[in-house]
């Protein structure tokens, strides 16, 4: 009997031990950016929905999240769309699969009051801290080109975001080309010069996406369904009422902690975004469209345009194979 009892047990412990084995888990870069989003990381919502554990891994630029994706470490990640083009044309097995906003004037020039910096020509000869390979980067090279200047006629220094608000703080740089938190610390003593809505207007439009792993989206679509639902789930709830996102709520409490702001710039911040509703999404005006959509076309130009620039050394043929709109699809259904 004793045997017996021993044996159950032995059996019941492999079981258990097996199913924690067992619990798959995937790991997800992110990065500061203030949405909706960061309150579904808060509230374990897909973990729930999927019994995945989630690694969140948090990264300064968008050239950091491509590198570890490449390396495998990481199966999805928050990517700008100049990082996406990148990492497409450099051929990673990647697809874009939802729209995490539309940056409109969420990304700025901002100049140091003194600089004597009054128009994007002034650039010339001054210190300008930017991430590398990020919508910004991109930005603020395509506004140089269109005054003129080239990118070595400034000195343009790869920073990542705690960087540059340490050296705006000790007056190391002149001028950057930044997002939330940070562009909130630089406005305090700086005037903006540009946006990223103003240069959307010039004819080039950046958007910060999501991206994922081939492997990992054919192998868990599930996954990617749930996960799809929770963004489309909290985007709905900020567009219907932002003053929810707002004070002490636990929601703008949310969106502070996972972007490593201050509560009180939450709501005014994520005024400056565009979250698309998944309709929109399946539409040519963001993913839909397959070659004539606007992601696709926006990931073309600005592959094209860094390759101009000598920071890529070939473009990818197709963008539309890495637009992938039918997990929006399906959660829709």
């Amino acid at each position: 009997m004793k045997r017996f009892l021993a044996a159950v047990l032995f059996v019941a412990a492999s079981i258990g031990a097996f199913g924690a084995f067992a619990q798959k888990t995937v790991t997800f870069a992110y990065q500061d950016m203030m949405n909706p989003w960061r309150y579904v990381q808060q509230s374990g919502e897909i973990e729930k929905a999927t019994g995945f554990k989630i690694n969140w891994r948090q990264f300064g630029g968008g050239g950091d999240v491509i590198r570890a994706m490449a390396s495998g470490d990481v199966q999805l990640g928050e990517v700008g769309s100049t990082g996406i083009a990148t990492a497409i044309s450099q051929g990673m097995d990647v697809e874009l699969f939802w729209i995490l906003e539309d940056i409109a004037a969420a990304e700025a020039l901002v100049v140091r009051n003194g600089s004597g910096i009054n128009s994007i020509a002034d650039l010339k000869g001054k210190k300008i801290g930017t991430p590398f390979v990020s919508t910004s980067h991109f930005q603020l090279l395509y506004a140089m080109n269109q005054a003129g200047l080239k990118a070595t006629d400034a000195q343009v220094l790869n920073m990542r975001p705690p960087e540059i608000a340490a050296a705006w703080t000790r007056g190391d740089i002149d001028a950057t080309f930044i997002w939330d938190p940070v562009l909130t610390t630089v406005k305090k003593n700086g005037k903006v010069l540009m946006t990223s809505g103003d240069i959307c207007k010039k004819g080039a439009c950046t958007f910060d996406g999501l991206v994922v792993s081939k492997k990992f989206a054919q192998e868990n679509p599930e996954f990617m369904t749930a996960l799809v639902k929770a963004l489309a789930k909290a985007d709905a709830d900020y567009r219907s009422n932002p003053k929810a996102w707002s004070g002490d709520s636990d929601r703008a409490k949310a969106v502070a902690k996972w972007s490593g702001g201050k509560v009180e710039d939450v709501p005014a911040a994520m005024a400056l975004y565009g979250f698309p509703t998944p309709q929109e999404q399946l539409s040519p005006a963001w993913l839909g469209g397959g070659a004539n959509g606007a992601a696709t076309k926006a990931l073309a130009q600005q592959a094209a345009f860094l390759k101009e620039q000598g920071r890529l050394t070939s473009v990818a043929p197709d963008f539309s194979k890495n637009v992938n709109a039918s997990y929006i699809e399906k959660a829709t259904k």
